[in-house]
C-alpha cells in the first residue's frame, strides 16, 4: 500500500469508501436505502469533487457547486477520523479553491458545523455578516 495521501479531483469514487466517509462524519441517512446508485452522481454532477487517496481507498473528500462562473459552494468536506490532524482537509480546500479560481469563480461559500470555524478561518474563510443559513424543510 502506498504511504503518500494523494489529493486529486475525480468525477468517480467507490460507493463503499463514499458512505463509510458519511457515516463517520454523520451524514448517512438509512432512508438512502440499498440503492447508492445515487453516489455515482454526486462525484460526476459536482463542479468539482476532490478526493484524498491513500492507495486506492478514498480516505478524504470535499466538493464544490457551481454555476462556472461567478458562485460556488464548498461542502461534505471531510476527513476519515484516524487520519484528522494531518492536514488532509487543508489539502482538500486548498485544491478546491485553487480549481474554483483557476475558472473565474469569485465568490466561494460554505456552512461549516459547530466546532470547524478556526480551521475555515485558517484558509481564509470568513463569517458572513448578517447573513443566516437556512434548509428547505417540506416538512413544517
Amino acid at each position: 500500500m502506498q504511504d503518500e495521501v494523494q489529493i486529486k479531483i475525480v468525477s468517480e469514487v467507490s460507493r463503499n469508501d463514499f458512505i463509510r466517509l458519511y457515516m463517520e462524519a454523520g451524514w448517512w441517512r438509512e432512508e438512502y436505502g440499498a440503492d447508492t446508485s445515487f453516489i455515482d452522481k454526486i462525484a460526476a454532477n459536482s463542479f468539482c469533487f476532490v478526493g484524498a487517496f491513500l492507495g486506492r481507498r478514498m480516505i478524504g473528500m470535499g466538493r464544490a457547486l457551481s454555476d462556472g462562473s461567478s458562485d460556488a459552494y464548498i461542502q461534505d468536506v471531510t476527513v476519515l477520523k484516524e487520519f484528522r490532524g494531518r492536514g488532509i482537509g487543508e489539502k482538500i480546500i486548498l485544491n478546491l479553491l485553487e480549481f474554483l479560481q483557476s475558472e473565474g469563480v469569485d465568490w466561494i461559500g460554505m456552512v461549516g458545523e459547530p466546532g470547524t470555524e478556526e480551521f475555515y478561518k485558517s484558509l481564509g474563510f470568513k463569517r458572513m455578516e448578517n447573513h443566516i443559513p437556512m434548509i428547505y424543510s417540506a416538512n413544517i
